[in-house]
């Protein structure tokens, strides 16, 4: 279909014709793939008709304010908030922050900071965007009762946003940027129930 464009039906010789553009997006480097054979060769040169480069959010750090009141106003509308404004610190700690996850990332924390937001004011926990430390081998130090809190709302919060569910695009993990094994372990150090989230069946 890519070349051709027509396809045939299951169980059916009579080809179809389709007008169609594809868009293909990954964050791998295609051509290093192929040259390691794992990346098809022939489907690498067939959808490399028009290839876009897009930097990594660090390296176009005038988007965010922009980027940062789209995800604003979707995010609001979905709870029904909103909010007038968003200070310039807040701006500024958003453009200073790496985006590892890039825009997915991005797009998480807005999320999630609209969901525990009071008032009309934007703001956003400044530890969410604190450099990660390197891990530790060892045990864990045991969370203090205030950050136990905080973590036990955040994440109370997107159970309750995803009705429960942990995994997949619309699931607490996804909302909260961290992986799902990791929120299941939070979840059970918490003692939280999941099923308290999960929508009722009507009778």
């Amino acid at each position: 279909m890519l070349q051709e464009r027509e396809f045939e039906r299951v169980g059916n010789n009579q080809p179809i014709a389709v007008d169609v553009r594809v868009l293909a997006a990954t964050n791998r480097n295609l051509k290093s793939a192929v040259a390691a054979g794992t990346f098809r060769q022939d489907l690498f040169y067939r959808l490399n008709v028009f290839p876009i480069q897009i930097p990594p959010l660090r390296e176009r750090r005038e988007d965010i304010p922009s980027l940062v009141a789209y995800f604003i106003g979707r995010y609001a509308q979905k709870v029904a908030k909103s909010f007038k404004s968003i200070s310039r610190r807040k701006l500024e700690v958003f453009q200073q922050y790496d985006w590892p996850g890039n825009i997915r990332e991005l797009q998480n924390v807005v999320e999630r900071a609209v969901i525990l937001c009071d008032g009309d004011t934007f703001s956003v926990d400044e530890s969410w965007l604190a450099p990660e430390l390197p891990r530790r081998s060892g045990p864990l130090v045991p969370l203090t009762s205030g950050v136990a809190d905080r973590e036990r709302e955040l994440i109370e919060a997107a159970l309750a946003e995803s009705e429960g569910k942990v995994a997949g695009p619309s699931g607490a993990a996804a909302k909260l940027g961290i992986p799902r094994q990791t929120l299941d372990s939070k979840i059970a150090y918490l003692g939280i129930d999941k099923r308290q989230f999960k929508p009722r069946p009507v009778d």
